[in-house]
Formats: C-alpha cells, sequence, structure tokens
C-alpha cells in the first residue's frame, strides 16, 4: 500500500480507503463486515470513510466494533454529517445544534475519542456558512476532530469555505467528490480550486457502483446477488449506469486491462490515482476477496497511451445532469 498526503496537510493517508456506505449494517451480516475490514488491514490500508446516514447510524456502530483493538494512532476515521440521523426538526443539515449533536452520536458509535476528518456531507442552503465553519473550528479546537472537509461542494462553496477556515485557523483539507472513468464532473472547476486550495480529493464510486469491474454485460440481466438486483445495496443508484451503450463501452475496456495485467477493477481505481489531485480512492466491498483484489492498484503507473486509449473509449458524464442523478436519499 502506498500513501499520499491528504491535501497539503501533513497527515498521510492509504491512497485505497475502505468505505461501508450501503454495506456494513445493510447489505452484509456482521461478521461479513468484519471479515472486509480486516481484509483492508491485512492489505495495508489505514483510512476509513463512513457517515451518520449510512445504515441509519448503524454502519458507524459496524466500523467501530470492526476496528476495536487496533491502534486507534495507526487509523484514519473519517465520518460525515448532514443528512436525516432522526425525526426530529434539527435532526438533519449543518446547524450548529445538528453538528455538536452529531459528532457526539458519530464518537459514541466508532467507539473513539476523535475522529481524523469530519466532513460536511452536502451543502446546507438553510444554515448561513459562518454558523457551520465555526461549529466545525470549535470541533477542531476541542480535540474532537484533527481536520475538517466537504463532500460534493462545488468549487465556489469550497472556496467560501476555505475563506472562513483560514480565518478560523482550521485545516479545511478534503473534498470528497464522485469521480471514476465514467463520472468527471469534478475535472473542471472543483479539481483546479481544490489544487490552488492545497485540498485533496477523497474520491468515492471510483468502480461506478460496480459497473467498471465489467460484471454487467449488455443484453443480459444484471448477476444475482449484485447490487443492481438489490434495493436495500443502491439498485436504484446503479441503474443510470446500466444503458446499452455504457455496458457496451466498458466490455471495451477489458483488452485494454489484460494488456496492463490488471482486472478491470483494478484498472478502474489505478484510473482516479492518476490524477494527483486525488489522495484516495474509497472502495466498498461486501467480500475480502474484493478488498485484496482493488488494492493491488495501488501503486499502479498508467502510461499515457493506455490513459488515450481509455479516453477513446468511455464517454464520461463531465457535467451535471438531473436526469442523471440519484435521489438524494441513496446520495453516499
Amino acid at each position: 500500500m502506498e500513501f499520499r498526503h491528504l491535501g497539503r496537510s501533513g497527515m498521510l493517508v492509504s491512497e485505497i480507503s475502505y468505505g461501508n456506505w450501503i454495506t456494513h449494517g445493510s447489505q452484509v451480516e456482521e461478521d461479513a463486515a468484519h471479515a472486509c475490514v480486516k481484509a483492508a488491514l491485512d492489505s495495508g490500508i489505514t483510512t476509513f470513510d463512513t457517515a451518520d446516514v449510512y445504515a441509519g447510524t448503524r454502519a458507524e456502530a459496524v466500523l467501530g466494533r470492526a476496528l476495536k483493538g487496533e491502534r486507534r494512532e495507526g487509523l484514519e476515521i473519517f465520518t460525515k454529517v448532514f443528512w436525516p440521523t432522526g425525526l426530529g426538526r434539527n435532526d438533519r443539515g449543518l446547524s450548529r445544534k445538528h453538528i455538536m449533536e452529531s459528532i457526539n452520536g458519530s464518537l459514541k458509535r466508532l467507539q473513539t475519542d476523535y475522529v481524523d476528518l469530519y466532513q460536511a456531507h452536502r451543502y446546507d442552503y438553510s444554515t448561513p456558512l459562518e454558523e457551520t465553519m465555526v461549529a466545525f473550528a470549535d470541533i477542531v479546537h476541542s480535540g474532537k476532530a484533527h481536520y475538517i472537509g466537504v463532500s460534493e461542494w462545488k468549487a465556489s462553496e469550497i472556496r467560501a469555505a476555505h475563506a472562513l477556515a483560514t480565518e478560523l485557523k482550521v485545516p479545511l483539507v478534503s473534498s470528497q467528490p464522485q469521480y471514476s472513468m465514467l463520472w468527471r464532473v469534478i475535472e473542471a472547476e472543483v479539481v483546479p480550486t481544490c489544487e490552488e486550495l492545497g485540498i485533496g480529493q477523497i474520491v468515492w464510486s471510483p468502480l461506478a457502483q460496480g459497473v467498471l469491474t465489467g460484471k454487467y454485460l449488455p443484453g443480459q440481466p444484471p448477476p444475482a446477488g449484485s447490487r443492481a438486483t438489490d434495493e436495500k445495496s443502491g439498485a436504484g443508484f446503479v441503474a443510470h449506469w446500466l444503458s446499452e451503450e455504457t455496458l457496451t463501452r466498458v466490455q471495451q475496456l477489458r483488452p485494454l486491462a489484460e494488456q496492463a495485467g490488471l482486472t478491470m477493477a483494478q484498472l478502474a481505481v489505478a484510473w482516479v490515482l492518476q490524477n494527483p489531485n486525488v489522495s484516495s480512492a474509497i472502495i466498498g466491498a461486501t467480500r475480502p476477496e474484493q478488498v485484496h483484489d482493488n488494492v493491488k492498484a495501488s501503486g499502479v503507473k498508467l502510461e499515457a497511451g493506455l490513459l488515450k486509449k481509455i479516453d477513446e473509449i468511455v464517454d464520461p458524464i463531465t457535467e451535471r445532469d438531473p436526469a442523471k442523478t440519484v435521489s438524494p436519499a441513496k446520495r453516499p
């Protein structure tokens, strides 16, 4: 496993991190979740990403139990706040009230005194940004988090937050967006802004919800037991990648992966890691062997000719299209 700095911060993270959106506490049983976490640790992964909303807060609790007994200083544990975690009017958003209550709940479930990174899971248009950033700063200054980050924020929002973070002397070091061969929305504005500000990307869905593994074949139904067949595991989110055209293009990547001596999944993860602004790529798993396969993408350098061929094959989404995005309830 190779390691990268998270943005321009001094903290190193494993360039492949383990995330538990729609798996822990939902798609897989706890024993299987623990086996996947052990596989991640055995493979050299030290960075673990979760969120309070995942599986209705159960995912944090499962991860906390899976990591119990590990040397805390040897791990980087990330979580997030924004989406509803209860039925109350204030059980959501980025108000000071919700942030302060949510960090305490997350720490309890994760069985830790602090998280290494606390992230705003979305931008809150109903709360003043100043209120949000002061709350985050207080959490850092109290020792409950070392760094702060954002997830799926626009470039202009990141810039405004970074200016406030600088005033408040709190390290805003990361952005967590969707990024893959098929989804490149961040390349136009978010990445250049983050490069300027010293913010690193922790990208989710580098496999496009498993589509880039090549297991979904054009003209055939999704494999039994795959994410596309399980409503609990994000079937609705996978659906927008399952067009005949997209699946056909993905299959054309197979010879390129074979020529590079990689599996399809390894090629996809290695592809996002070629972007120097990417600090870590988040993988998820329902079986330990998936973890062992994906981590082999660490340290892989793809030749310029191969990257050009990939661009010639895929037809990536480079701008946000409301018709091609998933409902908020199913976003990570």
